[in-house]
């Protein structure tokens, strides 16, 4: 699973606009059009690539952590003591991204631990409380353990579950 299945599967899970989506990335501190989106969100057509999930535009895990960020702003606001302006630019390698997915989707979707695991539980997967909390921890702590692609899948088709049915409730 590469950072355009990723942002694929979260703009369906919960229904993000092209317009919201071009907003998070200048958020974020990356200009880009609604072309460029569509870009990153269709896959190649080409019968000779062997891996399947190839897009027009590649994403990096740098720009879709600043996507992340412009997606917390998008739905919380801005910061009161900081600016955009002054948050520093991190050139850190990012090596667990769906780690940072978790806890910033936690961030900016305002869920508690509780809606993550009710979130988990929908797309049939029951993590106990220590195992999403090992997954919520910071990268080096003893207690950190990485999130796997399979429960990154598991949790956006679960939140498109959860969200789409809110939804549909509302609807009524």
């Amino acid at each position: 699973m590469n950072n355009n299945d990723r942002l694929l599967r979260l703009r369906y899970a919960i229904d993000i606009k092209d317009t919201d989506l071009v907003k998070a990335f200048d958020l974020g501190g990356i200009t880009v059009t609604k072309e460029e989106v569509r870009e990153m969100l269709t896959r190649v057509k080409d019968t000779e690539q062997e891996e399947d999930n190839v897009y027009l535009k590649a994403i990096n895990n740098q720009v879709f952590d600043s996507f992340l960020n412009g997606f917390i702003i998008l739905k919380r606001g801005p910061k009161n003591n900081k600016t955009p302006e002054e948050t520093p630019l991190k050139s850190k390698e990012i090596k667990n991204i769906n780690n940072i997915l978790i806890k910033k989707l936690k961030i900016a979707l305002f869920l508690t631990s509780e809606d993550m695991l009710v979130i988990f539980a929908e797309a049939g997967v029951y993590p106990s409380k220590g195992e999403l909390g090992a997954i919520l921890r910071k990268e080096g702590h003893r207690n950190f353990k990485p999130c796997g692609d399979k429960y990154m899948r598991n949790f956006l088709k679960g939140l498109g579950l959860c969200y789409r049915n809110e939804e549909n409730k509302d609807n009524r």
